[in-house]
Formats: C-alpha cells, sequence, structure tokens
C-alpha cells in the first residue's frame, strides 16, 4: 500500500476477472467462485473485501457487483490527487517568493560594491554569488567603460548562445571608440561560430589574438576592474591596484607574443603547425592526450590525430621515442616571435656581399657530440637569395643574420623533412659501420 492506497494482488485480479464474466458475485456463488478460479473460500472472501476497498467492486443485495477501472480509479484516486494538486501549488507559491527574495539581494549588489569602493578606496576583492550577479553587473560595467576592455577566455569554441548575447554588447561598445583586445586559443579559429563571431568583431575594430594556452576567463575594464572566475561559482571582483596591475602585466606579455587572428587557408595551416608543436612539447613532457586537449582547447579526438600525425613524421613508434627525438632535434622548444620593435637599419638587414659570412658549415673535428650520427648537413642557397630547404628545395626564410647553434643541423620546412634527413644520415652509418657519408 502507497500513500494510503491499497494494492490489488494477483488473487483478487482472479476473481475480478470471474465477476465480470458472470456478472457479479452472490454470497451463496463463493464455493463455486472458489472451484472455478482455483481458489480457496477463505482466498476468495479476502479477495472480496480488497476488491471493496479499491473500490473495484460494490455491494449490491446480498452479493457484489464489478466496477470499472476507470470509475474505480477516479473515486478511490481523486482525494489524494486533489490533495497533491494543492500541495504543488503551495510549493510553487513558496519557490516564487524565494526567487523573488533572491532578485531582491542580487540587486543590492551595485549598491554594495559602490559603498564598499567608497569606503576602501585603495582597492578590494568581493565574490559574486552567481552568474545572474555576475552578468547584470558585467552588463552595467561596460555600458559605463571609457577606455578599454580586455578580455582572455580559455577554450578552443564558445556556446553560441553566450556569443549572441556577448555581440550587440560588443559591438555597442566598439561604436563608442572604446578599444578592446581579446586573447583566445588557437583552436579557436578552427570552429565556426567563434571564427565567425570574431571576424565580425574584427570588421568592427576590434584586436584579437590567440595562443595555444591563454589564462582562464578574465575580463579587465579600464584597468581598474578585473573579473574572474571563482571555484566556488560566479566570480571575482578586482578593484585592489596591485593585483590588476599584475594581471596588466601579464596580458601584456601574452599579447606581444600572440599571433593576430587572420583569416585564409595559410593563417589556418600556420596555425595547426604552431598547435603541433605545443602538442609536441606537451608530449615530450609525459602528458596524456586527454589532458594536452584540455591545455589547448581542442577536442580529444582532434588531439589524438595531430599525435599519430607527429609519430608519423618523426617516424617514431611510441610516444616515448617522439619525445626523445624531438627533444633530440630541438622541435620542443618554444618558438615565441619577439615583439613589435622598430624595423633594423638597411645595413643590417643586407650585409655587402663582400662583407657577408659563408653559409655556416659545422666542424666534425670541433663540434661536440658524435659526429657519425649528426653530420653536418650543408644548407642548399642561391647566390645573394635565402637558404632551401635540403629535403624538399622548398625556400626558407631568411635567419637575419644569426648563425645556427653549433652541432645544430640545418634548418627544414617541417617536421618531416627533417625526420627523413635524419633518417638518412644515419642509414649509411648503420649499414657501413662507421661514419655517416663517408665523411
Amino acid at each position: 500500500m502507497a500513500a494510503g492506497v491499497p494494492e490489488v494482488d494477483n488473487t483478487a485480479v482472479v476473481l475480478y476477472r470471474w465477476m465480470l464474466v458472470h456478472g457479479g458475485l452472490c454470497a451463496s456463488d463463493l464455493p463455486r467462485a472458489a472451484g472455478e478460479t482455483g481458489l480457496t473460500e477463505e482466498e476468495c472472501r479476502t479477495a472480496v473485501r480488497l476488491l471493496t476497498d479499491t473500490c473495484l467492486a460494490r455491494v449490491e443485495g446480498n452479493g457484489w457487483q464489478a466496477v470499472s477501472p476507470q470509475a474505480a480509479g477516479a473515486r478511490l484516486l481523486s482525494a489524494p490527487e486533489a490533495a497533491l494538486r494543492a500541495h504543488e501549488e503551495e510549493l510553487r507559491v513558496r519557490r516564487d517568493e524565494l526567487q523573488r527574495r533572491r532578485d531582491a539581494f542580487t540587486g543590492l549588489v551595485p549598491v554594495y560594491l559602490q559603498a564598499r569602493q567608497h569606503a576602501f578606496p585603495q582597492g578590494t576583492i568581493d565574490h559574486l554569488p552567481d552568474q545572474f550577479a555576475v552578468r547584470e553587473l558585467l552588463t552595467e560595467v561596460i555600458d559605463g567603460c571609457r577606455r578599454e576592455v580586455l578580455v582572455s577566455k580559455h577554450g578552443g569554441s564558445f556556446p553560441e548562445a553566450a556569443l549572441r548575447e556577448a555581440l550587440p554588447r560588443d559591438l555597442a561598445l566598439l561604436e563608442r571608440g572604446v578599444r578592446m583586445r581579446s586573447l583566445y586559443q588557437h583552436a579557436t579559429r578552427f570552429d565556426p561560430a567563434t571564427r565567425a563571431h570574431s571576424e565580425r568583431l574584427i570588421e568592427a575594430g576590434a584586436e584579437i589574438r590567440t595562443l595555444p594556452e591563454v589564462l582562464p576567463q578574465m575580463i579587465i575594464v579600464d584597468g581598474e576592474l578585473g573579473f574572474l572566475p571563482s571555484r566556488t561559482g560566479g566570480a571575482l571582483l578586482i578593484r585592489e591596484p596591485d593585483l590588476l596591475g599584475y594581471l596588466l602585466d601579464v596580458f601584456q606579455r601574452d599579447w606581444e607574443y600572440a599571433t593576430p587572428f587572420a583569416t585564409g587557408p595559410q593563417a589556418a595551416h600556420d596555425i595547426s603547425e604552431t598547435v603541433k608543436q605545443s602538442i609536441l612539447a606537451l608530449l615530450a613532457k609525459g602528458l596524456k592526450d586527454d589532458s594536452i586537449a584540455r591545455r589547448l582547447g581542442i577536442s580529444l579526438r582532434t588531439c589524438r590525430r595531430h599525435v599519430s600525425e607527429l609519430l608519423l613524421g618523426l617516424g617514431a613508434h611510441s610516444r616515448f621515442q617522439a619525445g626523445v627525438i624531438a627533444e633530440r632535434q630541438g622541435l620542443t622548444e618554444t618558438r615565441r616571435p619577439a615583439p613589435e620593435q622598430a624595423a633594423p637599419a638597411p645595413e643590417q638587414v643586407a650585409p655587402a656581399p663582400e662583407q657577408a659570412a659563408p653559409a655556416p658549415v659545422p666542424d666534425t673535428a670541433s663540434s661536440p657530440g658524435p659526429a657519425p650520427v649528426r653530420g653536418p648537413e650543408p644548407a642548399v642557397a642561391g647566390p645573394g637569395g635565402p637558404s632551401r630547404c635540403p629535403g624538399c628545395g622548398a625556400g626558407l626564410p631568411a635567419s637575419g643574420g644569426r648563425r645556427p647553434a653549433p652541432g645544430r643541423p640545418a634548418r627544414h620546412c617541417s617536421a618531416a623533412c627533417r625526420a627523413r634527413a635524419y633518417r638518412a644520415r644515419r642509414k649509411p652509418a648503420v649499414e657501413g659501420g662507421g661514419p655517416a657519408g663517408g665523411a
């Protein structure tokens, strides 16, 4: 029995079917009903009482008459259902009242923060309890922004609903002449919704750059107010000048090394190579695929596809071997573009032919390390032109007058060419048992 309503058992169902077939049950017919149903007379009496309690049978004269299940259910369950609906209505009223009071407290957050700012002008750190309070305050702050908004977002894609909500606010901000700089991860260039959103903002005057890894969600308005995510939900509101100064320095450092958001096949190819280099560096550190995907903001499937391509390009049979080869060939070194600065003088860019140094060739006699394995590999160069890849002959960008580090192999256009050249240098040494290339 649940909620005060008795439950019909199998014995009662058997007797109920017999009553329906014979048009009812008289007290004198109990022995006959027991014989035809295979029940005892005592079981029949118990079943009759249960059918009466569940409204499936009603007393009629000196016997009982079967009642339809719909009528029985309506009579038996109408009172509990009415009580339940009344209780649900009471709960709804109480829930609405609690939400109304919560909204009243949330509406006091701006008053509280403004009062705290006047009471503690040197700066404070406050906690916004939930996303509703964050959105309300952020909208108010953005509407009053005067100079600049800095944004850092982690992740390879952003929810389309959030992008639709933020687009009108950001466009209105740019129309007022406020500068907007955003740092995203490289993976956002391959998400259609995020890429379309970014291109729309760039057309309106926003500046967007990408890095393999960025800080988690961070917003700084006019250098005076910062929003940071909170582990317990909501966000931290930063007004402390020293902490804001630190966050601004970190953002500016990442901004100088980030790559401007660009469109086109070549831009996507360049970023893809950068992502692969980042994966290779994390592989060398021993990270698993799921950790790498989470840090770079890409899907686990995409990460595993890049790992397979890297293993094939390096000629490695395991992740550990790939990390060792990458470390030996210097592929895990972080290559960041230098901060923007003035262009050098012409005589520093292209020295006169009579002063130009010859193409550097490592000296096998003085170079440290086993010369037979990492022998010299001269770069292919045209007269007065840039070096070319010794593997495929493709042109390489000028080195800017810098000499390669001693003992390093010649530069290649890709990791695949570097791996093929590495295996080619080792093959003669393995077959002949002596120095590679007959040096």
